[in-house]
C-alpha cells in the first residue's frame, strides 16, 4: 500500500504550514507591529470613534459580506438568496481559519451545492467561472490603481512592479481563457494539455494514475461556459467588481472614521495600496493573509502619508471587520446547514 507514505507526506506539510503560519502571526503582532507603533496610541485612536461611525462602518461590513452573495448567483442559475447565504459565509469562515483556506473552502462551497441538488458539471463551471473573474478582477485593480496615480499626479514608483506583474499574469490567463473558448479542437488540446500536467502531479505525489478524457471534457466544459457566459457575464463582471469595491469601502471608512484625512491619504493611494496587498496576499502564506495583510496595508498607508497610530487603528478596524467577523457568522451557517431537515433543497429551474 502506498498511501502511508503520502499521508505522511501530507501530515508533515501541513505541520509546516500551520509553524510557519504561526511564526508569520507571531512576528507581525508581537515583534514587528509593537515596535514600529505605540499601542496605547492604538487603543486611543480606537477609542475616539463616534457611535456614528462605529454604526456607518458595520453597515459597510455587512454590505461586504452580502455582496459576496452576489457573484454566485450570476455564476449558478438556480441558486437561491438563502442557499447562497448559508454557503458563501461558511465557505468564507474555514478560509479564514486554515492553512491554505481557498482551497479548503471550494471543497466546503462543492458541498454545500451538491447538498441542494447540483449536478457536478454546473458546479465546477461555476466554481471556475467566479474563480476566473476574481482574479481577473484582483489582477487589473494594480493596473488601474497604477493610472489613477499617474492621472492624479501622484508618485507610483513603488506601485510599478506590482502592476507590471499583473498586468502580464492579467494578459496570459485573458490569452488562455480566450484560446480554451474560442474553438472545440483548442478546447480539445487545452484540456490534453492540463491531463499531462496533472498525470505528473500525481507521480510527484505518488498517486495512482488515472487518464480520464480530459480532452472530451473539455469541449464539453466549452459549451456549458459560452451558453453561462453568453447570457450572464455582465451581471458576473459586475458583481465580482462590486464585491471588490465593497472590500476596499470598509478600509476607506474606517480610515476616515479614525482621522486619516484625504490629504494625508487619498482614496487613489489608499485604493493603490489595498489593491497591492490583494495581489500580494495570493500567496497563501498564512490563513487569509492573516499578519500579512495587516503589515503589508499599514505599511503601503504609512508611505502614503498617513499617522502611523491612526493607520494601524484602521487596519485593525478594516480586519477585524472583514476577517474575524466573518468566522462566528460562518460558523452559526454550518451549525443551521448541518441541522436543517429540508436537506437536499430543490434547485430552481434556470430563468
Amino acid at each position: 500500500m502506498d498511501v502511508t507514505p503520502c499521508t505522511h507526506v501530507n501530515r508533515r506539510k501541513l505541520v509546516l504550514r500551520v509553524a510557519l503560519a504561526a511564526a508569520v502571526v507571531a512576528a507581525v503582532f508581537f515583534g514587528l507591529l509593537p515596535k514600529a507603533v505605540d499601542i496605547r496610541q492604538v487603543g486611543a485612536t480606537l477609542r475616539a470613534m463616534t457611535w456614528l461611525e462605529l454604526a456607518t462602518l458595520l453597515a459597510a461590513a455587512v454590505w461586504n459580506l452580502a455582496s459576496y452573495l452576489l457573484p454566485q448567483l450570476a455564476a449558478l442559475p438556480g441558486l437561491t438568496l438563502g442557499q447562497a447565504f448559508l454557503e458563501s459565509h461558511a465557505s468564507t469562515a474555514v478560509g479564514n481559519l486554515l492553512p491554505a483556506g481557498q482551497a479548503v473552502g471550494l471543497g466546503v462551497t462543492y458541498r454545500f451545492y451538491t447538498s441542494y441538488g447540483f449536478p457536478r458539471g454546473p458546479i465546477a463551471l461555476s466554481l471556475l467561472v467566479q474563480g476566473v473573474w476574481n482574479n481577473f478582477i484582483k489582477l487589473g485593480m494594480p493596473i488601474v490603481a497604477l493610472g489613477l496615480l499617474v492621472a492624479s499626479g501622484d508618485a507610483a514608483g513603488e506601485l510599478a512592479p506590482a502592476a507590471v506583474v499583473g498586468l502580464v499574469v492579467f494578459v496570459a490567463a485573458l490569452a488562455g481563457f480566450a484560446f480554451g473558448l474560442s474553438g472545440e479542437r483548442r478546447a480539445a488540446r487545452l484540456g490534453g494539455a492540463l491531463a499531462g500536467v496533472a498525470e505528473r502531479l500525481r507521480r510527484l505525489l505518488r498517486r495512482r494514475p488515472g487518464r480520464p478524457d480530459w480532452g472530451r471534457g473539455a469541449v464539453a466544459f466549452r459549451a456549458q461556459a459560452i451558453t453561462l457566459l453568453r447570457r450572464r457575464w455582465p451581471w458576473l463582471t459586475a458583481t465580482t467588481l462590486a464585491s471588490h469595491l465593497s472590500l476596499f469601502l470598509v478600509l476607506l471608512l474606517a480610515l476616515r472614521h479614525v482621522g486619516v484625512s484625504e490629504a494625508e491619504v487619498s482614496w487613489v493611494e489608499a485604493l493603490a495600496a489595498f489593491a497591492l496587498v490583494r495581489l500580494l496576499s495570493a500567496f497563501p502564506i498564512t490563513p487569509g493573509g492573516l499578519g500579512v495583510v495587516e503589515l503589508g496595508l499599514a505599511a503601503a498607508l504609512v508611505l502614503a502619508g498617513g499617522e502611523e497610530a491612526q493607520v494601524v487603528a484602521a487596519v485593525l478596524v478594516f480586519r477585524i471587520l472583514t476577517f474575524v467577523l466573518p468566522i462566528p457568522i460562518g460558523a452559526f451557517t454550518w451549525w443551521f446547514w448541518r441541522r436543517r431537515t429540508w436537506y437536499p433543497l430543490s434547485v430552481q429551474e434556470p430563468t
